[in-house]
Protein backbone atom coordinates (compact mmCIF):
# COMPACT_ATOMS: atom_id res chain seq x y z
CA UNK A 1 0.00 0.00 0.00
CA UNK A 2 2.71 2.54 1.12
CA UNK A 3 4.47 1.78 -2.21
CA UNK A 4 1.03 3.13 -3.99
CA UNK A 5 0.92 5.51 -2.30
CA UNK A 6 3.44 8.18 -3.42
CA UNK A 7 1.93 7.66 -6.59
CA UNK A 8 -1.64 9.22 -5.70
CA UNK A 9 -2.97 12.84 -4.47
CA UNK A 10 -6.60 11.01 -2.67
CA UNK A 11 -7.14 7.13 -2.07
CA UNK A 12 -10.92 6.51 -1.09
CA UNK A 13 -11.63 3.77 1.00
CA UNK A 14 -14.38 1.84 -0.17
CA UNK A 15 -16.77 0.64 0.92
CA UNK A 16 -18.94 1.57 4.00
CA UNK A 17 -22.77 0.98 3.94
CA UNK A 18 -25.96 2.43 5.50
CA UNK A 19 -28.11 0.82 7.93
CA UNK A 20 -31.41 0.19 6.00
CA UNK A 21 -33.54 0.89 9.25
CA UNK A 22 -31.84 3.67 10.57
CA UNK A 23 -29.95 5.33 7.30
CA UNK A 24 -27.01 5.73 9.47
CA UNK A 25 -23.74 4.94 7.64
CA UNK A 26 -21.24 2.15 8.96
CA UNK A 27 -18.64 -0.53 8.05
CA UNK A 28 -20.25 -2.88 5.89
CA UNK A 29 -17.12 -5.36 7.68
CA UNK A 30 -16.81 -4.03 10.86
CA UNK A 31 -14.56 -7.22 12.24
CA UNK A 32 -12.57 -5.92 9.52
CA UNK A 33 -12.92 -2.31 9.43
CA UNK A 34 -13.09 -1.42 13.26
CA UNK A 35 -11.94 -4.53 15.42
CA UNK A 36 -9.05 -4.93 13.02
CA UNK A 37 -8.21 -1.39 12.76
CA UNK A 38 -8.80 -1.36 9.14
CA UNK A 39 -9.91 2.57 9.47
CA UNK A 40 -7.41 3.00 11.87
CA UNK A 41 -4.18 2.06 9.84
CA UNK A 42 -5.13 3.46 6.50
CA UNK A 43 -5.68 6.86 7.84
CA UNK A 44 -2.76 6.46 9.98
CA UNK A 45 -0.93 6.52 6.76
CA UNK A 46 -1.56 10.35 6.77
CA UNK A 47 1.29 10.95 9.03
CA UNK A 48 3.94 9.31 6.17
CA UNK A 49 1.86 10.85 3.01
CA UNK A 50 0.85 14.29 4.43
CA UNK A 51 -0.01 15.27 0.99
CA UNK A 52 -2.35 12.73 0.26
CA UNK A 53 -6.48 13.02 0.94
CA UNK A 54 -7.66 10.00 2.63
CA UNK A 55 -11.79 9.86 2.14
CA UNK A 56 -14.01 7.01 2.85
CA UNK A 57 -16.90 5.97 0.27
CA UNK A 58 -20.18 4.96 0.64
CA UNK A 59 -21.98 2.36 -1.71
CA UNK A 60 -20.39 1.36 -3.87
CA UNK A 61 -20.52 -2.61 -5.36
CA UNK A 62 -19.93 -3.32 -1.52
CA UNK A 63 -22.53 -2.83 -0.21
CA UNK A 64 -25.24 -5.81 -0.76
CA UNK A 65 -28.02 -5.31 1.70
CA UNK A 66 -30.19 -4.14 -0.72
CA UNK A 67 -29.26 -1.58 -3.36
CA UNK A 68 -32.96 -0.07 -3.04
CA UNK A 69 -32.31 1.68 0.26
CA UNK A 70 -30.30 4.51 -1.63
CA UNK A 71 -33.46 5.12 -3.19
CA UNK A 72 -35.23 4.98 -0.14
CA UNK A 73 -32.87 7.52 2.06
CA UNK A 74 -33.59 9.99 -0.92
CA UNK A 75 -37.45 9.76 -0.45
CA UNK A 76 -37.00 9.52 3.76
CA UNK A 77 -37.27 13.35 4.19
CA UNK A 78 -34.52 15.61 5.95
CA UNK A 79 -35.43 14.30 9.55
CA UNK A 80 -34.53 10.70 8.77
CA UNK A 81 -31.56 12.26 6.45
CA UNK A 82 -30.33 13.53 9.01
CA UNK A 83 -29.38 10.46 10.71
CA UNK A 84 -27.41 9.52 7.38
CA UNK A 85 -25.46 13.03 8.28
CA UNK A 86 -24.54 12.90 11.19
CA UNK A 87 -23.50 9.60 11.31
CA UNK A 88 -21.13 10.20 8.43
CA UNK A 89 -19.42 13.60 9.82
CA UNK A 90 -18.95 11.43 13.08
CA UNK A 91 -17.30 8.41 11.52
CA UNK A 92 -15.26 10.56 9.39
CA UNK A 93 -14.14 12.47 12.62
CA UNK A 94 -14.24 9.43 14.67
CA UNK A 95 -10.89 8.05 12.09
CA UNK A 96 -9.48 10.95 11.08
CA UNK A 97 -10.61 10.84 7.22
CA UNK A 98 -10.78 13.95 5.21
CA UNK A 99 -13.93 13.42 3.39
CA UNK A 100 -16.87 11.36 1.70
CA UNK A 101 -17.28 9.67 -1.14
CA UNK A 102 -21.01 9.62 -2.48
CA UNK A 103 -21.35 6.11 -4.65
CA UNK A 104 -24.55 5.56 -4.44
CA UNK A 105 -26.12 2.62 -5.80
CA UNK A 106 -29.15 4.14 -8.12
CA UNK A 107 -31.05 2.09 -10.70
CA UNK A 108 -29.01 0.97 -13.19
CA UNK A 109 -29.67 1.15 -17.27
CA UNK A 110 -30.72 -2.09 -18.21
CA UNK A 111 -28.84 -4.00 -21.19
CA UNK A 112 -30.03 -4.14 -24.29
CA UNK A 113 -31.05 -7.84 -25.33
CA UNK A 114 -29.72 -9.78 -28.04
CA UNK A 115 -32.32 -9.70 -30.92
CA UNK A 116 -32.16 -11.52 -34.49
CA UNK A 117 -32.57 -9.19 -37.44
CA UNK A 118 -36.95 -9.84 -37.05
CA UNK A 119 -36.80 -9.05 -33.72
CA UNK A 120 -34.02 -6.29 -33.90
CA UNK A 121 -36.84 -4.73 -36.17
CA UNK A 122 -39.34 -5.33 -34.41
CA UNK A 123 -37.86 -3.82 -31.46
CA UNK A 124 -37.14 -0.62 -33.57
CA UNK A 125 -41.00 -0.65 -34.59
CA UNK A 126 -42.23 -0.77 -30.78
CA UNK A 127 -39.80 1.49 -29.67
CA UNK A 128 -41.49 4.61 -31.63
CA UNK A 129 -45.06 3.57 -29.49
CA UNK A 130 -43.51 2.92 -26.20
CA UNK A 131 -39.61 4.75 -26.08
CA UNK A 132 -37.14 3.88 -24.07
CA UNK A 133 -37.68 1.31 -21.11
CA UNK A 134 -38.15 3.43 -17.96
CA UNK A 135 -36.13 2.12 -15.39
CA UNK A 136 -37.03 5.12 -12.64
CA UNK A 137 -40.23 6.60 -13.07
CA UNK A 138 -39.69 8.98 -10.44
CA UNK A 139 -36.00 10.08 -11.31
CA UNK A 140 -36.39 13.83 -11.44
CA UNK A 141 -38.23 13.76 -7.68
CA UNK A 142 -35.18 11.34 -7.19
CA UNK A 143 -32.65 14.34 -8.63
CA UNK A 144 -34.25 17.03 -6.42
CA UNK A 145 -33.92 14.62 -3.78
CA UNK A 146 -30.16 14.11 -3.94
CA UNK A 147 -29.34 17.64 -4.99
CA UNK A 148 -30.95 18.52 -1.32
CA UNK A 149 -28.87 15.95 0.13
CA UNK A 150 -25.80 16.87 -1.20
CA UNK A 151 -25.98 20.78 0.03
CA UNK A 152 -27.53 19.24 3.04
CA UNK A 153 -24.83 17.31 3.86
CA UNK A 154 -21.90 19.41 2.79
CA UNK A 155 -23.33 22.21 4.99
CA UNK A 156 -22.69 19.65 8.18
CA UNK A 157 -19.10 18.59 7.01
CA UNK A 158 -17.73 22.15 5.73
CA UNK A 159 -17.19 23.72 9.37
CA UNK A 160 -14.89 20.99 10.02
CA UNK A 161 -13.06 21.16 6.60
CA UNK A 162 -14.10 17.73 5.64
CA UNK A 163 -14.28 16.88 1.89
CA UNK A 164 -16.91 15.62 -0.28
CA UNK A 165 -16.98 13.96 -3.15
CA UNK A 166 -19.34 12.23 -6.04
CA UNK A 167 -18.48 9.03 -7.66
CA UNK A 168 -20.97 7.78 -10.69
CA UNK A 169 -21.02 3.93 -10.94
CA UNK A 170 -21.45 2.30 -14.01
CA UNK A 171 -24.23 2.29 -16.01
CA UNK A 172 -26.07 5.17 -14.11
CA UNK A 173 -27.78 7.65 -16.06
CA UNK A 174 -26.36 10.71 -15.11
CA UNK A 175 -28.81 12.57 -16.14
CA UNK A 176 -31.55 11.45 -14.15
CA UNK A 177 -30.25 11.57 -10.70
CA UNK A 178 -27.34 14.59 -10.76
CA UNK A 179 -28.21 18.06 -11.17
CA UNK A 180 -25.05 19.01 -12.06
CA UNK A 181 -24.84 22.90 -11.59
CA UNK A 182 -27.09 22.67 -8.24
CA UNK A 183 -24.40 20.38 -7.21
CA UNK A 184 -20.93 21.26 -8.40
CA UNK A 185 -20.04 24.13 -5.81
CA UNK A 186 -20.34 21.50 -2.93
CA UNK A 187 -18.08 18.79 -4.65
CA UNK A 188 -14.76 18.91 -4.68
CA UNK A 189 -14.46 16.21 -7.72
CA UNK A 190 -16.55 13.90 -9.33
CA UNK A 191 -15.23 10.20 -10.27
CA UNK A 192 -16.80 8.98 -13.58
CA UNK A 193 -17.01 5.05 -13.25
CA UNK A 194 -16.80 4.96 -17.06
CA UNK A 195 -15.72 1.34 -17.43
CA UNK A 196 -17.89 -1.84 -17.46
CA UNK A 197 -20.44 -0.50 -20.39
CA UNK A 198 -20.35 -4.51 -21.51
CA UNK A 199 -19.98 -7.55 -18.76
CA UNK A 200 -20.56 -10.84 -19.36
CA UNK A 201 -23.31 -10.71 -16.66
CA UNK A 202 -25.04 -7.73 -18.49
CA UNK A 203 -24.48 -8.94 -21.95
CA UNK A 204 -24.28 -12.65 -21.77
CA UNK A 205 -24.39 -13.41 -25.31
CA UNK A 206 -22.18 -11.26 -26.57
CA UNK A 207 -18.70 -9.85 -25.72
CA UNK A 208 -17.51 -6.32 -26.67
CA UNK A 209 -15.04 -3.83 -25.19
CA UNK A 210 -15.66 -2.73 -21.78
CA UNK A 211 -14.53 1.03 -21.97
CA UNK A 212 -13.73 1.87 -24.73
CA UNK A 213 -12.18 5.34 -25.25
CA UNK A 214 -14.37 6.85 -28.22
CA UNK A 215 -17.43 5.44 -29.72
CA UNK A 216 -17.10 2.17 -31.47
CA UNK A 217 -18.30 1.75 -35.83
CA UNK A 218 -22.30 1.60 -34.52
CA UNK A 219 -23.45 -1.85 -34.87
CA UNK A 220 -25.42 -4.49 -32.80
CA UNK A 221 -26.34 -3.81 -29.50
CA UNK A 222 -23.91 -1.21 -29.66
CA UNK A 223 -24.83 2.27 -27.74
CA UNK A 224 -23.45 5.43 -28.70
CA UNK A 225 -22.89 7.15 -25.21
CA UNK A 226 -20.84 3.65 -23.85
CA UNK A 227 -17.41 5.55 -23.97
CA UNK A 228 -15.37 7.35 -22.05
CA UNK A 229 -15.72 10.76 -24.55
CA UNK A 230 -19.54 10.96 -24.64
CA UNK A 231 -19.75 10.51 -20.25
CA UNK A 232 -17.03 13.81 -19.89
CA UNK A 233 -18.86 15.87 -22.63
CA UNK A 234 -21.90 15.04 -20.87
CA UNK A 235 -20.61 16.51 -18.02
CA UNK A 236 -18.80 19.19 -19.34
CA UNK A 237 -22.02 20.36 -21.31
CA UNK A 238 -23.37 20.55 -17.40
CA UNK A 239 -20.97 23.40 -17.40
CA UNK A 240 -18.98 21.54 -14.41
CA UNK A 241 -15.09 22.46 -14.10
CA UNK A 242 -12.94 20.61 -16.66
CA UNK A 243 -10.36 20.50 -13.17
CA UNK A 244 -13.75 18.67 -11.13
CA UNK A 245 -13.92 15.66 -13.53
CA UNK A 246 -11.75 12.16 -13.23
CA UNK A 247 -11.97 9.53 -15.36
CA UNK A 248 -12.45 6.27 -13.76
CA UNK A 249 -10.21 3.34 -15.26
CA UNK A 250 -10.16 -0.22 -14.32
CA UNK A 251 -7.43 -2.07 -13.12
CA UNK A 252 -8.89 -5.49 -14.08
CA UNK A 253 -11.07 -7.23 -17.37
CA UNK A 254 -14.02 -8.71 -18.01
CA UNK A 255 -14.04 -12.50 -19.47
CA UNK A 256 -16.38 -14.23 -21.67
CA UNK A 257 -16.60 -18.37 -22.56
CA UNK A 258 -16.56 -18.26 -25.87
CA UNK A 259 -18.47 -21.12 -27.26
CA UNK A 260 -18.58 -22.85 -31.12
CA UNK A 261 -20.90 -20.76 -31.96
CA UNK A 262 -19.13 -17.44 -31.39
CA UNK A 263 -16.83 -15.62 -33.87
CA UNK A 264 -13.31 -17.62 -34.00
CA UNK A 265 -11.25 -14.40 -35.18
CA UNK A 266 -12.45 -12.73 -31.42
CA UNK A 267 -13.27 -9.39 -33.55
CA UNK A 268 -15.39 -7.41 -31.51
CA UNK A 269 -18.15 -7.76 -31.16
CA UNK A 270 -18.22 -11.35 -30.47
CA UNK A 271 -21.50 -13.50 -30.24
CA UNK A 272 -22.64 -17.05 -29.37
CA UNK A 273 -20.87 -16.47 -25.89
CA UNK A 274 -21.74 -18.00 -22.75
CA UNK A 275 -21.77 -15.44 -19.57
CA UNK A 276 -18.68 -14.85 -17.46
CA UNK A 277 -15.40 -17.00 -18.23
CA UNK A 278 -13.65 -18.86 -15.28
CA UNK A 279 -12.79 -17.72 -12.17
CA UNK A 280 -8.79 -16.20 -11.49
CA UNK A 281 -6.41 -17.82 -9.13
CA UNK A 282 -6.99 -14.27 -7.16
CA UNK A 283 -10.00 -12.94 -8.08
CA UNK A 284 -11.98 -15.94 -7.94
CA UNK A 285 -14.73 -14.32 -9.23
CA UNK A 286 -16.24 -15.42 -12.53
CA UNK A 287 -15.93 -13.16 -15.53
CA UNK A 288 -13.61 -10.71 -13.70
CA UNK A 289 -9.68 -11.46 -13.73
CA UNK A 290 -7.13 -8.27 -12.23
CA UNK A 291 -4.28 -7.29 -14.14
CA UNK A 292 -1.53 -9.89 -12.87
CA UNK A 293 -4.18 -12.63 -14.07
CA UNK A 294 -4.60 -10.87 -17.43
CA UNK A 295 -1.04 -10.69 -17.65
CA UNK A 296 -0.36 -14.47 -16.68
CA UNK A 297 -2.90 -15.85 -19.79
CA UNK A 298 -1.08 -14.02 -21.94
CA UNK A 299 1.71 -15.65 -24.02
CA UNK A 300 4.85 -16.36 -21.86
CA UNK A 301 7.70 -18.68 -21.32
CA UNK A 302 5.36 -20.75 -18.74
CA UNK A 303 2.69 -21.56 -21.12
CA UNK A 304 3.69 -21.50 -24.67
CA UNK A 305 3.43 -24.91 -24.73
CA UNK A 306 0.62 -25.63 -22.75
CA UNK A 307 -2.53 -26.70 -24.33
CA UNK A 308 -6.57 -26.38 -24.04
CA UNK A 309 -7.57 -24.35 -20.80
CA UNK A 310 -3.93 -23.73 -19.62
CA UNK A 311 -3.16 -22.07 -23.39
CA UNK A 312 -2.15 -18.65 -23.82
CA UNK A 313 -4.53 -15.83 -25.47
CA UNK A 314 -3.84 -14.01 -28.00
CA UNK A 315 -3.32 -10.21 -27.75
CA UNK A 316 -5.00 -8.30 -29.84
CA UNK A 317 -4.13 -3.97 -29.56
CA UNK A 318 -5.74 -1.19 -30.81
CA UNK A 319 -3.70 0.74 -32.91
CA UNK A 320 -5.86 3.67 -32.99
CA UNK A 321 -5.62 3.77 -29.08
CA UNK A 322 -9.53 4.37 -29.20
CA UNK A 323 -11.15 1.43 -28.23
CA UNK A 324 -8.80 -0.51 -25.81
CA UNK A 325 -6.91 -4.19 -25.86
CA UNK A 326 -8.45 -7.80 -26.32
CA UNK A 327 -7.45 -11.10 -25.78
CA UNK A 328 -8.68 -14.73 -26.86
CA UNK A 329 -8.75 -18.38 -27.46
CA UNK A 330 -10.78 -19.38 -29.51
CA UNK A 331 -12.67 -22.55 -28.44
CA UNK A 332 -11.22 -26.07 -29.66
CA UNK A 333 -13.13 -28.62 -31.91
CA UNK A 334 -15.57 -29.40 -29.25
CA UNK A 335 -16.36 -25.83 -28.78
CA UNK A 336 -14.74 -26.04 -25.35
CA UNK A 337 -11.99 -24.05 -23.38
CA UNK A 338 -12.49 -20.79 -25.95
CA UNK A 339 -12.56 -17.47 -23.94
CA UNK A 340 -12.22 -13.85 -24.52
CA UNK A 341 -11.50 -10.62 -22.00
CA UNK A 342 -11.45 -6.57 -22.68
CA UNK A 343 -9.33 -5.73 -20.18
CA UNK A 344 -7.05 -2.25 -19.27
CA UNK A 345 -2.84 -2.62 -18.93
CA UNK A 346 -0.42 -0.13 -18.22
CA UNK A 347 -0.64 0.88 -22.43
CA UNK A 348 -4.14 1.50 -22.14
CA UNK A 349 -4.27 3.39 -18.81
CA UNK A 350 -1.25 5.49 -19.81
CA UNK A 351 -3.28 6.78 -23.19
CA UNK A 352 -6.61 7.36 -21.05
CA UNK A 353 -4.28 9.46 -18.86
CA UNK A 354 -2.85 11.33 -21.78
CA UNK A 355 -6.55 12.19 -22.64
CA UNK A 356 -7.38 13.39 -19.35
CA UNK A 357 -4.69 15.61 -19.11
CA UNK A 358 -5.21 17.18 -23.33
CA UNK A 359 -8.50 17.93 -22.10
CA UNK A 360 -7.45 19.44 -18.93
CA UNK A 361 -9.61 16.86 -16.44
CA UNK A 362 -8.54 16.67 -13.05
CA UNK A 363 -7.04 13.10 -13.24
CA UNK A 364 -7.40 9.88 -13.60
CA UNK A 365 -9.22 7.31 -10.56
CA UNK A 366 -8.41 4.03 -10.69
CA UNK A 367 -10.55 1.40 -9.49
CA UNK A 368 -8.70 -0.15 -7.89
CA UNK A 369 -5.39 -1.06 -6.02
CA UNK A 370 -5.98 -4.18 -4.87
CA UNK A 371 -6.71 -5.45 -8.55
CA UNK A 372 -3.46 -3.40 -9.74
CA UNK A 373 -0.03 -6.26 -10.02
CA UNK A 374 1.01 -4.98 -6.58
CA UNK A 375 3.17 -7.86 -6.09
CA UNK A 376 4.65 -7.21 -9.36
CA UNK A 377 4.00 -10.60 -10.74
CA UNK A 378 3.53 -9.63 -14.08
CA UNK A 379 6.77 -7.25 -15.27
CA UNK A 380 8.63 -7.68 -11.42
CA UNK A 381 7.04 -3.29 -11.11
CA UNK A 382 4.91 -3.26 -8.72
CA UNK A 383 1.55 -1.24 -9.34
CA UNK A 384 2.35 -0.82 -12.92
CA UNK A 385 -1.10 0.71 -14.05
CA UNK A 386 -1.21 3.34 -11.59
CA UNK A 387 2.88 4.23 -12.27
CA UNK A 388 1.99 4.09 -15.99
CA UNK A 389 -1.21 6.20 -14.95
CA UNK A 390 0.96 8.89 -12.72
CA UNK A 391 4.08 9.42 -15.10
CA UNK A 392 1.60 10.34 -18.15
CA UNK A 393 0.30 12.89 -15.57
CA UNK A 394 3.37 14.39 -14.48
Amino acid sequence: MEISLQFCTHLIYGYAGINPDTYQVSSINPQRDVQRRHFATITALKEKFPNVKFLLSVGGDRDGEGADKYIQLLEAGRQKQSAFIESARDLLRSYNFDGLDLAFQLPRNKPRKVHSDIGMAWKSFKKLFTGDFIVDPNSDEHKEQFTDLVNDLKAVLRPHNLMLSLTVLPNVNSSWYFNAPAIINNLDFINLAAFDFTTPQRNPEEADYTAPLFSPVAEGNRLSHYNIDFQVDHWISQRIPHTKINVGVASYGRSWKMTKDSNANGFPIVTGTDGPGPAGPQTKIPGLLNWAEVCLKLPNPSNVDKSEELAPLRRVSDPTRKYGTYAYRAPNSEGEHGEWVSYEDPDTASTKATYAKNRGLGGIALFDLTLDDFHGQCTGDKFPMLRAIKYRLL
